[in-house]
């Protein structure tokens, strides 16, 4: 069952286990957005689940923000679909900042196929 949420920020979408979300152009994901994407993670999965950003729009990224995110106990792994060069080469510097599976991704349903093997479904 698929579930969306309206942030002022982006737009999250939700399935049994995994979350595409989809951030606004131009926006800076940073401690308060992270918060609340923490925040909205937690109140929804109960259970291992897969963040997939989908980066459709461009926007930023403060990578010390993975550290926190990485501490969320149900989160398993965080994929990164993009077809651009500049969004895949900055989320190569961000899988340095994060401790558990990291993978990048040119389309959407090779990292939702991705989120299968992760946890072993």
């Amino acid at each position: 069952m698929e579930e969306s949420k309206i942030l002022e920020f982006g737009k999250l979408t939700f399935y049994d286990n995994y979350v595409v979300a989809v951030m606004n152009e131009g926006v800076n994901i940073g401690d308060k957005e992270n918060e609340t994407l923490i925040k909205v993670a937690e109140a929804h999965f109960s259970k291992p689940f897969i963040y997939i950003t989908h980066r459709i729009n461009s926007y930023s990224v403060d990578p010390n923000i993975y550290s926190k995110t990485a501490k969320l106990k149900n989160l398993t792994g965080f994929a990164v679909v993009s077809e651009g060069y500049m969004a895949k080469t900055n989320a190569q510097i961000e899988r340095l900042f994060f401790n558990k599976p990291f993978e990048i991704f040119s389309t959407l349903d090779e990292a939702i196929e991705w989120t299968q093997t992760v946890l072993h479904i």
